[in-house]
């Protein structure tokens, strides 16, 4: 290479860093008019001088960029401390480009006035200041800042007594395996010794893949299968039913109850069945035995399929047209004696403002002392006039309404008048309910009145039971008690999770207790009696100014047992580079941002924890024996962004102005309310997280003080990066985890497509298997038929997320003999 051509290479690394120095100071001096740091003024003037020196070939372009890269190392500290990923994001840009630089190739073109070429020690000052950062990079990559070590009880130190059940060890006959939610197994086959050799024991795909014409975005696997004598029954997406053998996984029936064209609006899932021993009725409250039906919609008459005159035991499926359907779980027929010789209920009965697929149960029902207690989930976000968010309980052998609890008009709970409706609009219970028959109480976690970031309009009522758990008399649907755990939520905190029930030794004595966790990340633990703290709660301000002639509430709730981030600085936002990593922070100052509870504007607030929550419709696992909770904690912002509506005919926030295809809704739009609203996670012009990770952990706490016993990163971005990066960044996750009385705990809801296995004790991460799709679910757990404990889990992918769509249930056993 000629002396000319190798001078024309560093005129052009000149001409880059000054590129690099010329957006630094622009963009860093509008981040100072807002009041942002001034590093980035400073590193750009410091890098214009560089390219200066380095155009007129001066070895003092080497001196001057050491200072940078020490300068630069020691504000990354102050601000970020030993923490790799900000570390990076902060010096990797200038790392290279020194690298380049202290090259022989660069250095020995560079002279001094006097013509000297002694580039030696200049060359020398600059590695030094690499290797620096370089050492620090090291010691920060296996420094664990975010990390909470502590110990739980094992296995062998844990009280022996064991909660009450009737479901037999080796089953799961619910959603949460039991009424009581907690996701806890009483097995011990696979334990924190053996659980690294557990092997796929069989690998079932049940043909329903999401992408099907007319599937909303949000289409999701999120089934966890029932285990009932030797058989698991699961339902899919486009609401098949499947029986499987639980031991070799063969299919044994499938039921298809023919969705017709009102499918799902805006969710289409299927969370689970739920199981109904017909044999063990008991204490009925007999209800009116009309079994009704809506006229608007247009339903089939009877369910779908071949069907059985008489059902002891059947299975309960919500459908995505807005159906109950009975099922004979023998046959996979139709119970003719449910429904009024139908096989159904028709759950838009006495429903206003009726929308063929704008209502239906996406989480299975509860049953309980020969009752069906169920909820639903309405749109999100599309208008003010929605149908209504009533909970109803039906006789399960006949299908007669017996109670009906509208958080619109609560007081009223007889079966509601032949010609009458329910009030529209009012909050819902769209996750998942829990039971304690001995109590004769069902709890249920409570949504909004839509839309979410709106409130000038709600009633009284409507104030009351939004975003909050309530406990309803079991016989009569009456309110017992109610607990709210966000006050006029604008933020979309919907309650989004299974209580959980647990016994506790509380004083000295055993407390019937409830633990409900959040989205924004406090975990409240209540005398499930009457809904009275067991843990501190305390009220603490919140920031005020909401939009136009709403209001916020003074003051939020707060629970000693919390999983709620630190409010966000300008120092947490982060990038892939410095450049993105400054678009972010100059990003968070131009938005309104007050810490948690600022409310939405026009301006675009900052909503972190987003909606997408802490804590989401997956829930903890309950530990009983231990009395502790492994939760899965997320951390992602949001963007709320107010749009100011003219009137209801025109498209404010669809990509395009355009409506959406098919019969889709325009989502967010909030039809009937003075604004639209942009609702976006907050990334940085290169996709990613805006804010500094991690952003998904393992966690345990003690839920009889609260304290949070240990915290891991968890998951890695190997399926969501350009490069398969397989570094443990801890990821968000949505779907629940199990433990086992062993001491094990089993997740498959991160973002990467793993199945992992952790010791409950300290949550070390024991094992993980490679699966074919998203696993957004929950597993579970049982025992076959050979006398093995199995564990099950569901990869089809979720929607929202984006990640990899599948239809596979696999189930995994330690080695046999």
């Amino acid at each position: 290479m000629t002396t000319g051509t190798r001078s024309g290479w560093l005129s052009l690394v000149a001409i880059l860093v000054a590129l690099m120095g010329l957006y630094l100071l622009g963009a860093g001096a509008w981040l100072v008019a807002l009041g942002g740091s001034w590093y980035y003024v400073v590193a750009g003037l410091v890098l214009l001088g560089v390219a200066w020196l380095l155009w007129r070939r001066r070895r003092s372009a080497l001196w001057l960029y050491a200072a940078l890269v020490l300068g630069t190392l020691a504000w990354a500290l102050w601000e970020a401390g030993l923490d790799w990923w900000p570390l990076a994001a902060r010096g990797d840009v200038l790392f290279v480009v020194g690298l380049l630089l202290v090259s022989a190739w660069i250095a020995r073109r560079l002279g001094d006035d006097d013509g000297s070429r002694r580039w030696w020690p200049a060359r020398a000052a600059l590695a030094v200041s690499l290797a620096l950062f370089f050492v620090v990079g090291v010691v920060s990559w296996f420094s664990h800042p975010h990390r909470i070590d502590g110990t739980a009880a094992r296995a062998g130190e844990a009280a022996a007594a064991q909660a009450h059940s009737d479901v037999p060890p080796g089953e799961w006959h619910e959603y949460g395996r039991t009424g009581a939610g907690r996701r806890y197994s009483p097995l011990s086959q696979i334990t924190p010794d053996n659980v690294s050799r557990l092997e796929v024991a069989w690998h079932f795909e049940t043909g329903d893949l999401r992408g099907q014409e007319g599937d909303p975005p949000e289409t999701t696997f999120e089934v966890t299968p029932l285990k009932i004598g030797d058989r698991l029954f699961l339902c899919t997406p486009h609401q098949h039913v499947i029986a499987l053998d639980a031991t070799t996984g063969k299919r044994i029936w499938e039921y298809d109850p023919k969705i017709r064209d009102a499918l799902a609006l805006q969710h289409l899932t299927c969370r689970g069945l739920s199981y109904y021993d017909g044999k063990a009725r008991a204490d009925v409250v007999a209800g009116n035995q009309e079994v009704r039906r809506s006229s608007k919609v247009d339903l089939p008459i009877a369910a779908n399929g071949p069907v059985v005159e008489h059902c002891d035991a059947k299975l309960f499926m919500p459908t995505a047209d807005g159906r109950i359907i009975a099922i004979d779980p023998a046959t996979g027929s139709v119970c003719s004696d449910f429904g009024g010789g139908t096989g159904q209920i028709d759950l838009w009965a006495n429903m206003p403002n009726v929308n063929p697929g704008g209502y239906y149960s996406t989480s299975p029902v509860v049953v309980a002392r020969g009752l069906i207690v169920v909820g639903g989930t309405v749109l999100d976000n599309v208008s003010t006039h929605e149908t209504s968010g009533v909970i109803r309980a039906f006789d399960a052998n006949t299908g007669a309404l017996v109670w009906n609890f509208d958080s619109g008009n609560p007081d009223e709970t007889a079966p509601i008048a032949p010609d009458k409706v329910y009030t529209p609009n009012s909050p819902n219970s769209w996750s998942i309910a829990s039971v304690d028959p001995e109590l004769g109480l069902v709890y249920l976690p409570m949504g909004n009145a839509p839309p979410d970031q709106y409130g000038a309009r709600r009633s009284a009522a409507e104030e009351r039971f939004s975003s909050s758990v309530v406990a309803l008399d079991l016989a009569t649907g009456k309110l017992r008690w109610v607990f709210q755990t966000v006050h006029h939520d604008l933020w979309d905190y919907d309650v989004p999770a299974q209580p959980s029930l647990v016994d506790l030794e509380v004083g000295g004595e055993t407390v019937p207790a409830l633990v409900q966790p959040t989205k924004q990340g406090d975990v409240y633990v209540l005398d499930r009696r009457s809904g009275k703290s067991l843990l501190p709660v305390v009220e603490k301000p919140a920031p005020q100014g909401a939009a136009l002639d709403d209001h916020t509430a003074a003051t939020q709730p707060s629970s000693a047992l919390s999983f709620a981030p630190k409010p966000l600085e300008g120092s947490d936002m982060w990038g892939a580079t410095m450049f993105d990593q400054l678009g972010c922070r100059i990003a968070f100052r131009r938005m309104r941002y007050e810490g948690l509870y600022t409310p939405p504007s026009t301006q675009g607030t900052l909503v972190y924890p987003g909606n997408f929550g802490v804590l989401n419709w997956g829930g903890v696992a309950v530990d009983p024996v231990r009395e502790l909770m492994f939760a899965t904690p997320a951390y992602l912002a949001f963007v709320s962004t107010l749009v100011p509506r003219k009137n209801d005919h025109e498209l404010y926030v669809q990509p395009g102005g355009r409506p959406p295809e098919g019969n889709l809704p325009a989502l967010n739009e909030n039809f009937g309310a003075p604004f639209a609203v942009k609702l976006e996670p907050f990334l940085s012009v290169l996709g990613i997280p805006c804010q500094r990770p991690p952003w998904g952990y393992v966690a345990a706490a003690d839920l009889r003080t609260g304290e949070v016993l240990w915290r891991r990163k968890n998951g890695t971005v190997r399926d969501r990066a350009p490069i398969p990066l397989p570094f443990r960044m801890g990821v968000p996750d949505l779907g629940g985890p199990i433990v086992t009385a062993s001491g094990v705990a089993f997740l498959s809801g991160t973002i990467d497509y793993y199945v992992r296995g952790y010791d409950v004790a300290t949550g070390e991460q024991l094992w993980r298997a490679r699966l074919p799709a998203g696993g957004q679910a929950t597993p579970m757990t049982y025992l076959g038929k050979d006398g093995r404990q199995y564990l099950v889990v569901v990869a089809g992918g979720h929607g929202s997320l984006g990640t990899k769509a599948g239809d596979s249930v696999i189930a995994y056993a330690l080695p046999a003999g």
